[in-house]
C-alpha cells in the first residue's frame, strides 16, 4: 500500500543526486544519452510525486562542476537535453505552481540555455505549491569560493565590517539564500558519496544511499525512501530525547 502525505513532515526539503543514468543505459547496451534521457523523464515522475505527497521543497542535482570532465558529445548531448527539457516543461510546472529555481555557476554555459533558465524562473516566480531547485553547473566548493570572494569584495569596499561575517550571513549569500536546508538528501545508484553536492546545508541532513539507478526510482520507492527517513530521530547535536 503506497504511503500517504500524512507520512511528510511540515516544510519538508528533499535533495536528490541523481546518479546511475548511464549505468542504467550501459546494462541495456544503450547509449549513454539515451540514460539520461530516461532520467529527465523520472523528474518529471518525481516532481509529481513530490507535490502528491506536498513536499514543499525538491532539490535536484542535474550536473555538476566536474561532470565537465566527460566526454564533449556527452556534455553537449546533456546541454541540448536540458534546453529541451525546459522548453517541453515550462508550461506544466508554471500551471501546477512549481516555482523552479537554478543554482550553480551561470559563467560556463551558453546563452541559450541561460535565457531559458532565466525564463522559466521569471515565469513561475509567484508560484509556491512546490520550490524546485535544479543545480547545473553547481558544486558545493565552488558556491563556498564564489560566497567567500563576494563577501570579501563588499569587505573591501566598505559595504560591511569583517567582523560581521557570521553563519548567518555567509548562507544568507549562498545560491540557496532563502531557501530551508535539506532535511533528506537521497543518492541513487549504490555510490555511497555525497559528490560536492549541498556541503555546507547539508550538515544536519539524513542521507539514504539507494541501490537504484536514477530511471528506476519511481515513486514507490520515493514514498519507501521517505516513511524510512520518517522513522529517524534527528537530534541536531543535542541529547536524544528517546
Amino acid at each position: 500500500m503506497p504511503l500517504v502525505s500524512n507520512i511528510i513532515p511540515e516544510d519538508l526539503h528533499v535533495a536528490i543526486i541523481m546518479d546511475g543514468n548511464g549505468r542504467w543505459a550501459t546494462a541495456k547496451s544503450l547509449a549513454r544519452l539515451k540514460g539520461h534521457a530516461k532520467g529527465a523523464d523520472r523528474v518529471r515522475d518525481i516532481v509529481d510525486a513530490a507535490m502528491d505527497m506536498q513536499i514543499s521543497h525538491l532539490t535536484l542535482f542535474a550536473f555538476s562542476t566536474e561532470n565537465w570532465k566527460r566526454s564533449e558529445g556527452e556534455v553537449l548531448g546533456l546541454m541540448a537535453l536540458f534546453r529541451r527539457f525546459i522548453r517541453s516543461e515550462a508550461a506544466k510546472l508554471f500551471s501546477r505552481g512549481v516555482k523552479v529555481r537554478f543554482i550553480g555557476c551561470r559563467d560556463r554555459l551558453d546563452k541559450s540555455l541561460i535565457s531559458l533558465m532565466e525564463g522559466l524562473e521569471d515565469q513561475t516566480s509567484q508560484n509556491d505549491k512546490l520550490y524546485l531547485t535544479i543545480g547545473l553547473n553547481y558544486g558545493g566548493r565552488d558556491e563556498i569560493a564564489r560566497t567567500a570572494k563576494k563577501l570579501a569584495l563588499q569587505v573591501k569596499a566598505g559595504a560591511i565590517d569583517p567582523q560581521d561575517i557570521n553563519i548567518e550571513m555567509f548562507g544568507s549569500n549562498l545560491d540557496t539564500s532563502g531557501l530551508p536546508d535539506p532535511d533528506l538528501v537521497i543518492r541513487t545508484s549504490g555510490e555511497y558519496r555525497t559528490s560536492n553536492f549541498l556541503p555546507w546545508q547539508s550538515v544536519y541532513a539524513e542521507y539514504v544511499f539507494e541501490d537504484t539507478t536514477w530511471p528506476d526510482f519511481d515513486k514507490e520507492l520515493f514514498e519507501k525512501t521517505l516513511g524510512e527517513f520518517k522513522g529517524r530521530n534527528r537530534r541536531f547535536g543535542a541529547v536524544s530525547s528517546k
